[in-house]
């Protein structure tokens, strides 16, 4: 007998996939040497990514191509797509005034999907947050005058990490905005310590980048300030379900890390959303044990290589109550999006 659960299977959201514009527009900066993306024809149905010269991704209409988008949601039974850039096109590393009008093309490419497919998408926009005022501005224009669901940001910009006091004032206008963010690595530490092909960033590097991203925002009391900070973290939090028993040790047995935190680790990191992209049911199964089953949302990472190909089949994996599982599905993801 097919349970109640399998049967909304077609109510699945995907809270973690990414969007490519199929085009950029002419770079209308100061800089000379700004290194502002655009697309050459690659194979077909393919285009590459340039940015400086040098090709950064070769990726598929899939990424722009909302048709297409739609079709393999159908094959898959997701029901909504929360669409975000490609982290690469965050562009922490141009001037402000360049990062900022690349995330105002991103934004309008996004809202313009999702203002066309309202039943199938949701959108998150990007933000230049190697200037926080201008993050906050073009935060303001993505929530209210582009309908977006909140953003897309990195764990660390331009190597500062963002628990760092200095992003405050954009996680505050986030609250209070109801903001929804999500937190994906992007340039990550350790790099130098990877032996093997470069396709080891995502696999190696990722994790230790989102779990001291996700630490930091509970060590640097940006959590405590803020509780109704809706914020998220892409590949199950990285390694933070790991860091944070040794964490909670440190607070209840050194003084000086327990003044430095307002709120125990393990009750922070239980006020955060994490997507369940580990493509492994007993390391889905400890997110919940660590997190809550009232935090954990589905993530794909579509359209590139290292998706899942069947969410839905890694939740019937689990083996959990129908209850749970409809929380995975979009309960979890609902409340994160603010959704009725």
């Amino acid at each position: 007998m097919v349970s109640h659960a399998q049967q909304d299977d077609a109510g699945l959201i995907d809270v973690h996939t990414h969007v490519v514009p199929q085009s950029f527009p002419a770079y209308l900066g100061r800089h000379l040497d700004a290194p502002w993306p655009s697309m050459m024809p690659a194979q077909a149905c393919h285009q590459h990514v340039m940015v400086s010269g040098a090709v950064y991704r070769t990726v598929s209409h899939q990424c722009w191509d909302c048709a297409a988008r739609q079709a393999d949601m159908a094959a898959r039974k997701i029901g909504r797509q929360v669409l975000s850039p490609m982290p690469e096109l965050l562009s922490y590393w141009m001037a402000p005034e360049d990062g900022a009008a690349m995330c105002r093309y991103l934004n309008e490419v996004i809202a313009s999907m999702v203002a066309d497919h309202p039943a199938h998408f949701m959108g998150l926009g990007a933000v230049p947050l190697q200037d926080v005022s201008l993050a906050i501005h073009e935060l303001d224009v993505a929530m209210h005058r582009l309908g977006m669901a909140g953003v897309e940001i990195a764990g660390n910009v331009n190597g500062t990490v963002i628990g760092d006091p200095r992003f405050l004032p954009f996680f505050e206008a986030a609250a209070d905005w109801g903001a929804a963010v999500f937190v994906h690595p992007l340039r990550p530490s350790g790099m130098d310590r990877l032996v093997g092909p470069a396709a080891l960033e995502q696999v190696l590097a990722f994790p230790g980048e989102t779990g001291l991203a996700a630490a930091s925002m509970i060590t640097g009391g940006t959590l405590a300030r803020l509780p109704n900070l809706r914020i998220a973290y892409s590949h199950g939090g990285g390694s933070l379900s790991a860091l944070l028993p040794r964490l909670q040790h440190a607070w209840q047995s050194l003084p000086n890390v327990r003044d430095a935190m307002p709120i125990e680790p393990a009750q922070a990191a239980r006020r955060m959303f994490y997507d369940n992209l580990v493509y492994d049911a007993d390391t889905i199964h400890r997110l919940i044990q660590v997190f809550g089953n009232s935090q954990i949302m589905v993530g794909t990472d579509y359209p590139f290589s290292i998706m899942d190909n069947d969410p839905v089949g890694r939740l019937r994996s689990l083996a959990l109550s129908d209850d749970v599982i409809q929380q995975l599905r979009s309960g979890n993801a609902r409340r994160w999006l603010d959704l009725a």
